[in-house]
């Protein structure tokens, strides 16, 4: 077993020397012995708490850790942080806490990693914040870290059908047009999610989780397995142990993050036909690392992706189908023969992805992924738009749409609820174009979801038959032409801001476009009238969150990143 040098270690600084004695004392207060002391310090984070489902499992995978920390000449510290879960705080005030809750994460991470000088980070997340808080807490701090993801949930089964939460989003929907009745809602709502785990489409929890294996932060296939399967601690036990390996070799995450992994990633998002919030938090990582790597940015790599995994919400199969089928490393293994990646990057096995890939065989049994050249279709399943209604940018997730094209004129409203409030009413009609303002990072604060609006669009049988344009965000689970992240946002005076109902919009998602026809006198003459709206909220964190939050392009980011660090938390 390698034995460490904590001389030249961050918890040189609680153990190490006669002035230390009473931080030792500490430790012995915990049944440590004086042998465990000596040894490298590894935080083992974990997001569980019993909000969802989500993170229900995660406790039991972070012992496993643990185990696999401590067999190889480690000590490991556990600890929890926070998690707001979405689907719960779904279609009312508390979504705003969602994207807040990132970076309070990432913030809470770094707080206890440097309060006490930990050596080494393992974290395990489930819900669609936690994932990328805990990547961007890792990336920040820069000592050796391994990252696992909890599990995604077992799909349900309703009237013969695998089916996932969003059925019942989509379902009030229905119900609210008469196209389901209220007991029927009630059996789909009992069956949908039937065990731990995150959601199990490819929504944002399974999105950042292919992510973590794509950009090289977590091992291989590790990804993949429900949350409720056993299997899931080899996996646990094995991220352990390879932390102590990345401690031995000194290979930080600022080796395996780069823009060339960070292009994997974002390739990996389109293949699968991904959550739009993964052009979020990629810049929020780049920003980690201190480049620039924004929403177009990420597009560009969008464009040039073939779609390859038929995963709903777009297509037909869950994350459990996918690791049945072969996992996430079968796709990047055709996705790195037909070119699509850089084979080069580093992983946290000590290996790059083409080695890691070396020996993995495409399944041409299964149906849930395509090979590179047999795509279901030749652009990503997500496409970045730009345009004088989003001169900053805007996105939207096109797998599993019929038309790329939109033309309507704008039905506005000022706040998510005034707009749900109007579809469950049945206040619009087909061709209109609904926009929800005033609801991005900072005028939110926080860049709602809407998937409450948008299920039940859907749920209406109106999915393709008008469109919704937002500076706040979707749920990766929302299907239909939906635009979020419109920048820049309506509270800095962004020309969302400056829409009136009626305005035509044009939306291309093959050109990449997202037009208002309004002349550029026009749009001067209605800034100059345009009065910024009163921050809802005058005090507590996201008053705080406010103050703070970059524009959404750029991640959504609450502090410089890398480019301003004076010094690097590693290096203390």
């Amino acid at each position: 077993m390698k034995t460490f040098n904590k001389k030249k270690l961050p918890s040189r600084h609680t153990s190490l020397g006669p002035d230390r004695a009473p931080q030792r004392s500490f430790y012995y207060a915990m049944n440590l012995t004086e042998k465990d002391v000596a040894k490298p310090f590894v935080g083992v984070v974990s997001t569980w708490n019993e909000a969802a489902p989500c993170n229900i499992a995660l406790m039991r995978q972070a012992q496993s850790v643990k185990k696999g920390v401590k067999s190889n000449g480690g000590t490991p510290r556990e600890f929890c942080t926070i998690t707001v879960t979405d689907g719960i705080a779904m279609g009312h005030e508390g979504m705003k806490s969602s994207l807040v809750s990132r970076d309070v994460i990432a913030d809470s991470t770094e707080l206890t990693v440097r309060g006490h000088c930990y050596d080494a980070l393992v974290g395990v997340a489930g819900c669609d914040k936690s994932l990328p808080g805990l990547m961007m807490a890792m990336v920040r701090l820069n000592v050796p870290s391994v990252f696992i993801y909890g599990g995604s949930i077992l799909p349900g089964r309703f009237n013969g059908k695998d089916v996932t939460v969003v059925d019942v989003f989509e379902g009030v929907g229905k119900y609210s047009s008469g196209k389901m009745t209220e007991h029927a809602l009630r059996k789909l709502e009992l069956k949908a999610c039937p065990s731990a785990g995150a959601c199990g489409g490819q929504f944002t929890a399974n999105t950042m989780a292919c992510v973590s294996e794509a950009i090289g932060l977590a091992l291989p296939y590790s990804a993949g397995t429900p949350a409720p399967y056993e299997q899931r601690d080899k996996y646990a036990l094995q991220s352990g142990k390879a932390v102590m390996n990345l401690l031995k070799k000194n290979i930080r995450p600022r080796d395996i993050v780069t823009r060339k992994s960070l292009e994997n990633a974002a390739t990996i998002v389109a293949a699968t036909g991904g959550s739009t919030n993964a052009a979020l938090h990629l810049p929020a990582l780049a920003n980690e690392i201190g480049i620039k790597f924004d929403l177009m940015d990420v597009a560009k790599i969008f464009k040039k992706t073939p779609y390859l995994a038929d995963l709903k919400p777009g297509g037909k199969y869950v994350a459990k189908d996918m690791w049945k089928a072969g996992g996430v490393p079968m796709l990047l293994k055709t996705l790195l023969d037909g070119g699509y990646l850089h084979g080069n990057c580093l992983t946290v096995t000590g290996k790059t992805m083409k080695e890691n890939l070396k020996k993995v065989k495409f399944n041409e049994k299964q149906k849930v992924m395509r090979k590179h050249n047999r795509p279901l279709s030749n652009d990503g399943g997500v496409v970045g738009l730009k345009g004088n209604l989003a001169p900053q940018g805007a996105i939207v997730k096109v797998a599993g749409l019929k038309k790329l094209q939109f033309t309507g004129r704008a039905r506005c409203f000022d706040t998510e609820e005034s707009a749900y409030k109007a579809v469950l009413k049945r206040k619009y009609k087909d061709g209109d174009i609904i926009v929800i303002r005033y609801e991005g990072p900072k005028g939110g604060p926080g860049m709602r979801e809407m998937l409450q609006t948008t299920g039940a669009i859907y749920g209406q049988g109106k999915g393709e038959k008008v469109a919704l344009i937002t500076d706040g965000r979707f749920s990766g689970a929302t299907r239909g032409f939906c635009i979020g992240h419109v920048g820049p946002e309506a509270s800095v005076g962004g020309p969302i801001a400056l829409l009136k109902n009626g305005d035509v919009i044009n939306i291309d998602a093959k050109k990449g476009t997202i037009n208002v026809k309004l002349s550029k006198k026009e749009l001067a003459k209605r800034r100059k009238k345009w009065k910024p709206k009163k921050l809802n909220f005058g005090n507590g964190t996201l008053w705080k969150y406010a103050q703070t939050v970059g524009p959404a392009y750029l991640g959504a980011s609450t502090h410089p990143g890398a480019k301003e660090e004076v010094r690097c938390y590693a290096d203390i």
